[in-house]
């Protein structure tokens, strides 16, 4: 009976140990969830208006302003000397409008506004 009571007293010790040091963690936990900041919602900040940036004026508008210019009509190299573009990108804008119908061939190499 003696054993048996002091077996008793001992487990109820532990016990009283292991409680303490569960609290103290839970203590330690509650510290840690305090100390993280939650998320904090940030006030929407309106958005501002983007200013609209000009337009660059094409190659192909510039091809064009120029063939509008000269009545009698433009050849290639004229446009080559005046728009700096090289031979090719000439042939292709010159070929693209004549598919748009703004631009037709007055004879060989000279183009006229449709």
């Amino acid at each position: 009976m003696k054993q048996l009571k002091k077996d008793l007293k001992t487990v109820t010790k532990d016990l009283k140990t292991l409680t303490q040091k569960t609290n103290k963690m839970i203590k330690k936990l509650e510290k840690l969830e305090k100390s993280k900041p939650g998320k904090k919602t940030k006030a929407r900040v309106a958005k501002k208006r983007v200013a609209r940036k000009t337009t660059r004026v094409t190659a192909v508008d510039t091809v064009l302003t120029i063939i509008k210019k000269n009545r009698k009509g433009v050849d290639k190299a004229t446009l080559k000397k005046k728009t700096r573009l090289k031979d090719n990108n000439i042939r292709t804008i010159l070929y693209r409008l004549k598919k748009q119908g703004e631009v037709k061939s007055a004879g060989r190499g000279i183009y006229v506004k449709a």
